[in-house]
């Protein structure tokens, strides 16, 4: 059984429809690479996924469990977030409390969530810098950091729910070159230890050697998909292709 479904997924705002039938499943332990052109879909349907963005029809099973259909609207509070903890997003800018030390920025949602004991969350959250090699910067808060940092706390923060589902928002795309590498790093070693994981990326390359299964999302809807070295070696559509020849020129 697929870790998570997503079935006909549409999504507009106002006049322009931006998703118009999305459907993909994702097996545990695998990475789902998305590719496309900007303003094809790719962050909206990262946002539908994570409840960031009420999609308009369809519907999102994890598990084997629908925690989302657009035709039903009588989930309470609680069990909207409880569905919403089974993702965790990564977001292109960070999006880090400034007032906050490294520390309590990734021990802040558990805390207020009361998702662990106190001690259990120091625990796991020094155990989670340490893992993205930022135990020493515990102290520190965010505009003391590099962009690179920044990006690796986020990460950390977003796996202190211990989410099924780890989904990331061009991860890359606020750094400058020199610090993409180190949280490709981490990205990497984490798809090493089988966590199941979304990456809308343009780091062609690094979609290639990282997933398991790539999407090429144009215009809101799906174009191509397939096993990552085919489709980015060897793409079977005219569409395919010409954005791989002028992302990779």
């Amino acid at each position: 059984m697929p870790i998570l479904e997503v079935k006909d997924i549409h999504k507009r705002f106002d006049r322009s429809e931006v998703l118009k039938g999305i459907s993909f499943s994702l097996e545990k332990g695998d990475v789902l690479g998305i590719i496309g052109s900007s303003g094809g879909g790719k962050t909206t349907l990262l946002r539908c996924i994570n409840f960031l963005e009420r999609a308009d029809k369809g519907t999102i099973s994890v598990n084997g469990k629908v925690i989302f259909d657009a035709d039903q609207h009588d989930l309470t509070v609680e069990q909207q977030r409880e569905n919403q903890l089974n993702f965790g997003l990564v977001f292109q800018q960070f999006n880090l409390f400034p007032q906050y030390t490294v520390l309590e920025n990734v021990e802040l949602a558990p805390r207020l969530l009361k998702r662990y004991p106190d001690a259990e969350i120091r625990e796991r959250s020094m155990s989670l810098l340490k893992r993205v090699g930022l135990d020493q910067k515990i102290d520190r808060y965010p505009c003391q950091l590099s962009g690179g940092q920044q990006q690796r706390v986020a990460i950390a923060r977003a796996l202190a729910m211990n989410p099924s589902i780890l989904c990331f928002d061009e991860p890359t795309s606020a750094l400058d070159p020199e610090l993409t590498g180190e949280v490709l790093k981490v990205i990497r070693e984490l798809a090493e230890a089988k966590m199941t994981m979304i990456v809308v990326t343009h780091e062609i390359a690094f979609a290639r050697d990282l997933s398991d299964k790539i999407i090429f999302l144009d215009h809101g809807v799906i174009a191509e998909e397939g096993p990552a070295k085919q489709v980015i070696d060897n793409p079977q559509k005219e569409r395919t292709k010409a954005f791989l020849n002028a992302i990779q020129k």
